[in-house]
């Protein structure tokens, strides 16, 4: 596995300073972490700034959006870009959670702070602030729409908000713990949590009502994902008539992300397994790239871990 190398948030700001420094990184696996900075020796007369590197780490190339940096011992490299615009005025502490609704105008966002905000996508304009939940805001997502926001926070508790006037529509409970991610079922009649108390939900979005426990994992499920299944995979058949309620769940797969360091897939519609996977440590996050592939991150002891299955659903 390459080794990652890693630079600090605003290495771009601070390295436009005569003399300006920004640190950076590079984490080999089962080795001691390296650091070293980067040092602005002045501005070019393209206004490209002049940096040099400390030992053991070499800058291959700088422009006004990116800079190229290497660490030859670990035969790493790594290109960082600039950000096109920054917003930093939206929250007082770090962000857990970011979606932008379909048609790109707005951005919502939760927070350390407690506060979950929604703004405008171009120019990081609060448009309206969401508040209702008890507790911190764990996840937040648009609809297909882009005009109605789900969230689910500590205070095991699911929230529909309308994103034109900030009021709560709807409010689903049922779950013993917090809800530490969320999904949406096609168009959004249904929706899917998964929770600290280790249960994956299915929601009926139009009577507030809990459809049916998808999955009971015994651990915090700390990501979920629904994507169309590829025609070759076998959902399984469901032992019982799906509720009239449920919409869009056939020839779909539900993927989830267990703290007890597994990855399940199962039939959404049929709840049948599709796989499990047993990992190296516990699993954050997954999403689907295709019918057939899919991607989920690992909370790794040394270092952050990302991994990509494909075959996993054919067996």
């Amino acid at each position: 596995m390459a080794a990652p190398l890693r630079i600090q948030s605003d290495w771009a700001q601070a390295l436009r300073k005569d003399e300006g420094e920004a640190w950076l990184s590079c984490h080999p696996p089962g080795k001691p972490t390296l650091y070293g900075s980067l040092t602005c020796q002045g501005m070019g007369l393209d206004g490209i700034p002049e940096i040099t590197a400390s030992e053991g780490f070499i800058v291959n190339e700088i422009s006004k959006k990116s800079i190229h940096i290497s660490c030859p011992k670990e035969n790493a490299s790594s290109k960082f870009l600039t950000p096109y615009t920054t917003f930093s005025r939206i929250h007082a502490k770090s962000i857990t959670c970011l979606d932008i609704s379909s048609g790109g105008g707005l951005g919502v966002s939760s927070s350390a702070d407690g506060s979950m905000k929604i703004w405008q996508a171009s120019n990081g304009e609060l448009r309206r602030v969401l508040e209702g939940h008890v507790f911190d805001v764990n996840c937040c997502r648009f609809f297909p729409s882009g005009l109605v926001v789900l969230s689910g926070g500590m205070d095991a508790q699911l929230k529909i908000w309308s994103a034109e006037d900030a009021s709560c529509v709807a409010t689903f409970k049922g779950h013993k713990g917090g809800i530490l991610d969320t999904a949406i079922v096609d168009r959004g009649r249904n929706v899917v949590s998964g929770s600290r108390d280790g249960t994956a939900r299915l929601w009926d979005c139009g009577r507030s009502a809990c459809l049916g426990v998808i999955a009971d994992c015994g651990s915090s499920i700390n990501g979920v994902a629904v994507g169309a299944a590829d025609n070759s995979i076998n959902l399984g058949c469901p032992e019982q008539m799906p509720s009239e309620r449920e919409v869009g769940t056939e020839s779909k797969m539900l993927l989830l992300a267990r703290e007890d360091k597994k990855l399940q897939c199962l039939g959404l519609q049929s709840r049948q397994p599709v796989f499990l996977f047993i990992g190296s440590d516990a699993f954050n996050c997954c999403t689907f790239l295709s019918g057939f592939l899919l991607l989920a991150g690992l909370r790794a002891v040394k270092i952050p871990q990302a991994a990509c299955w494909e075959r996993l659903l054919y067996r």
